[in-house]
């Protein structure tokens, strides 16, 4: 089965790589690029980002795009992709959402989407990023006493939220495994005379430099040990290849809020 795939930001870092990679798999194929009114790459060929031409010119006649498609995949701005989820509620296309960022009302716009529409979300569908969210899980329920938890994360000079999503998500898998609340635990920042760390705290530390597309370590550190588990990105197609996959299986999937655990079968 083909899969016909809109993609949102076509012209950003991410997008031109999604784009490649719908081009590449023989399983789907690029029936919208879009942009916002204004981009200098309106009416261009998508797929000279790719180096080949296809045929689909970069819009921002959304609604009009989005007919005839199977499925959105997002990787932009919170206000711009719950438009657009909004418009693929009303069409009954498919969104994966890449996404992050979102306050609550947003969530919650989106949770309303789910009860019409299947609606995959994930602040990050690599899937060696998912399995490492499994192997959290895991170490946490082994770890979670007697080690204070650290997050780390570094990304390119560009991004524009912090902590990243990834990390965020990392600090709910450990804080869930263990029994905490995130909201109530977590600690975003350290200056001055702090005092002794609280226990039960799940601490992050944000770099932003460079070209660093996503490096992610969460330390388990206890008395006389430290246990890290990593996960670093050189490439963004990771994130394409598992976006794809996740609209892959959106298809066959009933109405419903899905994450990539979903996608993958790791409930």
């Amino acid at each position: 089965m083909t899969v016909n795939i809109a993609i949102a930001g076509s012209s950003g870092r991410m997008g031109r790589t999604l784009i490649e990679a719908v081009l590449r798999n023989s399983d789907t194929k690029l029936a919208a690029a879009l942009e916002i009114t204004g981009s200098p790459h309106l009416g261009k060929d998508a797929g000279e980002f790719a180096g080949a031409p296809c045929g689909v010119k970069i819009t921002d006649d959304i609604e009009r795009a989005l007919k005839g498609c199977d499925a959105l995949i997002d990787f932009t701005r919170p206000e711009g992709t719950l438009h657009h989820v909004a418009l693929c509620r009303k069409l009954g296309v498919r969104p994966i959402v890449g996404t992050t960022g979102f306050d609550d009302a947003g969530k919650k716009a989106l949770a309303d989407a789910a009860k019409e529409i299947a609606l995959v979300i994930a602040p990050n569908f690599s899937i060696g990023v998912n399995v490492t969210f499994k192997l959290l899980e895991m170490a946490a329920k082994s770890l979670g006493k007697g080690y204070d938890i650290e997050v780390i994360e570094a990304h390119h000079r560009l991004k524009v939220d912090a902590p990243s999503g990834t990390a965020l998500r990392m600090g709910e898998v450990v804080a869930q495994a263990t029994g905490r609340d995130l909201k109530s635990c977590a600690i975003y920042g350290r200056e001055g005379v702090t005092g002794e760390r609280k226990d039960d705290t799940i601490g992050f530390s944000t770099i932003r430099g460079g070209d660093v597309v996503g490096d992610h370590t969460v330390m388990f550190i206890g008395m006389g040990e430290r246990v890290e588990i990593s996960h670093r990105s050189s490439s963004r197609m990771n994130f394409a290849t598992g976006a794809l996959r996740a609209a892959q299986w959106a298809m066959t999937q009933p109405s419903g809020l899905y994450d990539m655990f979903d996608v993958l079968g790791f409930r």
